[in-house]
């Protein structure tokens, strides 16, 4: 009955007549759908209430305008640059850069991942260097990669790979010590080699979390990519933002961090539909 009343659904007759499961499954979806947009419409006017409140302080002279800027002030210089051409350009490397670094660091952490499993034996070996790869601060390795791999989109692109195989490989190798024995055991009954239990049963247990991996990833691909262009790029978001301290024009380097926000969120959504496509057909 409580349950019934949390979806609007009100008894008529007290000798509890039969209920229409459409109906109640109707006014669950009516709910969801509310709360939804309330959320979005919540989360839009946190938002706009930011914008509003940060132009205001900064034409009522509570922040410094040299450092902060304003809204209008960088919504003016972004339509400005964006007419010249002079955007498009450093926004279409960071993005090529971020994309590949992004696949490759997925791809070899996954594969990383599946040598270890295969191998109890290399997992044992590998497993301290891991913790010891994980816990490097992976800038550092910038300038190895600069100087090995020269001052060019290959050392940005080996840093995005840097910073997120190595966290791919321990996410997805835990999950695939977690997939359930029993179902192991019993494709292992009818005989079923270790290539066909990965292939059955490991893999399709473990594509949630390989694909809420691609959602970290996307997060690690950029930081890497804005890295490798703060240390070495000519060209890229991440070089407008040091160029923007060197000559003290804040208003581009919150240009190009407004841009890098909004591409992050383009291609993080991409990835959180994907997992829903593939959620839904391993259920």
């Amino acid at each position: 009955m409580r349950c019934l009343r949390k979806y609007g659904w009100k008894w008529s007759d007290p000798n509890m007549q039969p209920i229409d499961p459409e109906q109640i499954h109707r006014a669950y979806l009516k709910k969801r759908s509310r709360q939804h947009w309330a959320i979005l419409a919540t989360q839009l006017g946190l938002f706009v209430s930011f914008l509003v409140a940060w132009e205001w302080a900064a034409r009522s002279g509570l922040i410094n305008v040299l450092l902060f800027s304003h809204p209008t002030k960088i919504w003016t210089l972004f339509v400005q640059k964006l007419s010249d051409g002079s955007l498009l350009p450093h926004v279409g490397t960071t993005i090529a850069e971020t994309a590949v670094g992004f696949v490759l660091g997925t791809l070899l952490g996954t594969l990383l991942a599946t040598l270890i499993w295969w191998s109890p034996f290399l997992s044992k070996v590998l497993d301290p260097y891991l913790v010891i790869a994980n816990s490097m601060p992976k800038v550092a390795l910038g300038p190895l990669f600069i100087v090995g791999l020269g001052p060019g989109a290959l050392s940005i692109i080996a840093m995005a790979c840097a910073v997120s195989v190595i966290i791919t490989t321990i996410v997805i190798y835990t999950s695939f010590k977690e997939v359930d024995p029993n179902f192991i055991k019993v494709v292992q009954t009818f005989g079923a080699s270790k290539r066909q239990v990965f292939s059955v049963v490991v893999l399709p247990a473990t594509i949630p979390t390989i694909v809420s991996t691609l959602k970290v990833n996307v997060g690690l691909s950029w930081i890497g990519v804005i890295v490798g262009e703060f240390l070495v790029s000519k060209e890229g978001l991440g070089y407008l933002i040091v160029y923007g301290f060197q000559v003290f024009n804040f208003t581009l380097v919150l240009v190009s961090l407004a841009v890098i926000a909004v591409l992050a969120t383009v291609m993080y959504q991409m990835v959180a539909y994907l997992e829903r496509k593939l959620t839904s057909q391993f259920k």
